[in-house]
Formats: structure tokens, C-alpha cells, sequence
């Protein structure tokens, strides 16, 4: 029991030190960083009134540079992830403000032409319809990220474009809360994307996501329109595979898919036109999909592919849909963002194409990991696993 409780502890004391090894630094004071934001603020119209009022008495947050190493989208297996995102509260959360916000909806639909389930989907996901928008200072929470490592140059950007929205009056600075990484509102609007994207769809002369439902609704379906939203398109569809399939192929149109054999598993029929790529969340033993260009513009509001499904799957169960029919594998281990990042590093060494190092696996990237999942003999369904890592000779902690 004592050799037990030893290994127990060293085991921890390990697992504490790479915690700390992989989790950016925090600075002790903002003071020689603010010297060096000042001009670059001053360059895009903030005052100096606004400047101070920001960053009045604020300290780094400890708690940030914790939170960027916990993401929800990683590591848990998609049915639990499912389970907690597209959970049956949502669901009905979504239906009841279907509702309760229709003629709204009509409107918003009419103009913006993004499907009114998707909005709500992610209005559900990002705040639980705006029950819980974060408790963090925006300011402070980008100040941090800036100071801390983790992408310190986008941070930098999203903490200039805060300080322009306070500059221009959208948002009282005691009223700035929002997420650890600085999402804000409702919707959880990046700065950047509040200045660009951010809707007065009530008229009131403000483009208000925190209080204002129609800003909100607007917002969303501004953004997803800006990335291309596909009117009348769907985000894509649960398939079956024909015994004998190819798991080498992705990448096909509609009619295509179903002319190899892939059907869904109501046996409703699949488009006849658009393109889809055919992604397995969870490997080729659990559930298959079918996604369109719709889905990768929900991935611009979070570039996961978990959360995409999670969004559609509240859009299509609110409407009345059974939700994903295939059993998700008892096993499902998910890479962690360490495992993932180690992955893409090594793929870059093996010669694929790797955009960033930031753990997220685009659907170009899965391809890659088909090519090296046949070469080593596997299902090549392009999910990526722990044997895989192990196979390509991946390191990490």
C-alpha cells in the first residue's frame, strides 16, 4: 500500500510538471507591456482617457493560462462531448425560443438567409441563450494571452480591437465580460468580429449582443453569411457504408456518395447536388457524415469539428429529428491538444502539408493522416489515435 501511495504521488507530481510545462506563463505586471501597446492603440483612434480606464488597477489573471489547456473540444470522447454541448436542455432551449422570437427569426431568415436553427444552435452552445456569457474581463483575459504565449499575436489584435469597441461607446468598460479568451456578448463575438460583423437589427442606433435578442440573432446570422452560409443548403447528413467501401475516398458529390452505396440510415434520400466530405468523428467502428460547405462555415465560429456537430445536432433535434442513429464506440479515445499538436509536427517532418501547430485537424489534414494510416496498414479513415502516433513515431509528453 506505502509502494502504492509513492508511485501515486510521483505519478502526480509528474503530471503537475507537465501541466506547468505546457501552460503558458503569466506575467506579473501589464506596465512594460501597456508602454509598448499605447502607440499602436493611440494609431487606431483609442484616446488616452480610454486607454487608462481600461487597464485601471489590473493585474494578469492567473486563471486564463490554465484554460488554455483545458478546451472542451479535446480529449473527451464525441459522445460525452455531445452529451454536454447538444444536451436535451438546449434542445428544448432552442424550440422554445423558435417560439418565443419568430417573427424575428422570419425577418432575420429573409435577410441574412442563414437557417434560423443553426443561429439558435449556437446561441445555446456560446451562452445558453445568453443565461451565461463568462465571468472573465475581457480586457484583462486578452491582456494576458497576449503577455502569456499562446498565440500572443492574435491576442494582441483582439485586445486593440476591445479597446476601439470601448472607444466608441458600445459597451460601458464595467459591462466588458465575456469568456477567459475574450468572447463576448451572447454570441461570444471576438472584437474583431463585433467590429466587422456585430448587427443593430432592433434600430436603436446600437449594436448591442449583450442585451438585445434581435443584435444577437442578427449577429450570428451576419457572421455565418460573411463566411458563406449556402442558403437552403443543409449542414450535411448521417450515412451508412456499403460493406466494401473504400475508406480511402473523402471527398465526392451527392450523387456520387450514393451511386458508391452511402445512404442514410432512415433511408431518406441524399441530395443530388453539392459536394460533401465524409468525416468520422470517432474512426470508421462509430458514427459516418456527410458534410457539406455549410459545415465548415459553422467551423468558423469554433474551427472544431465536435462543436460543428454539436450545433447541428441541437438545429436538427429542435426541429423534431432523432439526432445520431449509429452507436458511438464504447472506446472512444480522443487525442488530447498535445497528442494533437505532436501529430501535426510529425506529419510536417514526414512531408504532409500542415498549416499550423495549434492541435486543430482540418479535413485536408485527415487526408493526410489517411495516407499514412494505409501505409501503416490501418483503416484509413482519417481519425486520428494514440496507435497512430505511436505507428509515425510521434513524440509527446
Amino acid at each position: 500500500m506505502l509502494r502504492f501511495l509513492v508511485r501515486l504521488a510521483v505519478f502526480a507530481a509528474l503530471c503537475a510538471q507537465a501541466c506547468a510545462q505546457d501552460r503558458p506563463k503569466v506575467p506579473a505586471s501589464f506596465t512594460p507591456f501597456l508602454a509598448s501597446l499605447w502607440p499602436d492603440a493611440q494609431a487606431r483612434g483609442v484616446s488616452r482617457r480610454t486607454f487608462d480606464l481600461a487597464f485601471a488597477e489590473l493585474t494578469p489573471d492567473p486563471r486564463v493560462a490554465v484554460l488554455t489547456v483545458r478546451q472542451p473540444e479535446y480529449g473527451a470522447p464525441v459522445a460525452a462531448y455531445l452529451a454536454r454541448s447538444a444536451s436535451q436542455s438546449r434542445v428544448d432551449g432552442a424550440a422554445r425560443k423558435a417560439r418565443d422570437w419568430k417573427p424575428t427569426l422570419n425577418a432575420i431568415e429573409k435577410q441574412y438567409g442563414v437557417d434560423r436553427w443553426i443561429i439558435l444552435a449556437l446561441w445555446g452552445i456560446e451562452t445558453s441563450f445568453g443565461a451565461n456569457t463568462g465571468g472573465f474581463d475581457v480586457i484583462r483575459s486578452l491582456a494576458t494571452l497576449a503577455l502569456s504565449g499562446y498565440r500572443p499575436d492574435y491576442f494582441r489584435d483582439e485586445l486593440l480591437a476591445a479597446l476601439l469597441v470601448l472607444q466608441q461607446g458600445h459597451v460601458a468598460r464595467e459591462k466588458l465580460i465575456g469568456s477567459w479568451a475574450g468572447a463576448m456578448g451572447q454570441p461570444q463575438f471576438m472584437p474583431s468580429n463585433f467590429l466587422e460583423l456585430a448587427i443593430d437589427f432592433d434600430g436603436n442606433g446600437r449594436k448591442d449582443i449583450w442585451t438585445s435578442v434581435p443584435d444577437v440573432l442578427a449577429s450570428i446570422a451576419n457572421f455565418l453569411k460573411h463566411w458563406g452560409w449556402k442558403a437552403g443548403a443543409e449542414w450535411g447528413y448521417e450515412v451508412t457504408l456499403p460493406r466494401d467501401f473504400d475508406y480511402r475516398r473523402s471527398r465526392a458529390s451527392y450523387a456520387d456518395w450514393t451511386a458508391l452505396g452511402l445512404k442514410c440510415p432512415d433511408g431518406a434520400p441524399l441530395p443530388m447536388q453539392g459536394d460533401a466530405i465524409l468525416f468520422f468523428p470517432s474512426g470508421a467502428a462509430g458514427p459516418a457524415f456527410l458534410v457539406g460547405g455549410n459545415f465548415e462555415v459553422i467551423k468558423r465560429y469554433n474551427n472544431s469539428d465536435v462543436f460543428a456537430l454539436a450545433a447541428a445536432q441541437i438545429a436538427d433535434r429542435a426541429q423534431g429529428g432523432s439526432g445520431v442513429r449509429t452507436a458511438w464506440p464504447a472506446n472512444d479515445r480522443q487525442l488530447s491538444r498535445a497528442e494533437r499538436v505532436a501529430l501535426q509536427k510529425r506529419l510536417k517532418e514526414l512531408g504532409h502539408p500542415v498549416n499550423d501547430f495549434e492541435g486543430r485537424i482540418d479535413f485536408d489534414l485527415r487526408d493526410e493522416i489517411r495516407l499514412e494510416q494505409a501505409r501503416h496498414g490501418m483503416v484509413p479513415d482519417g481519425h486520428p489515435t494514440r496507435e497512430l502516433l505511436e505507428k509515425i513515431g510521434a513524440k509527446f509528453r
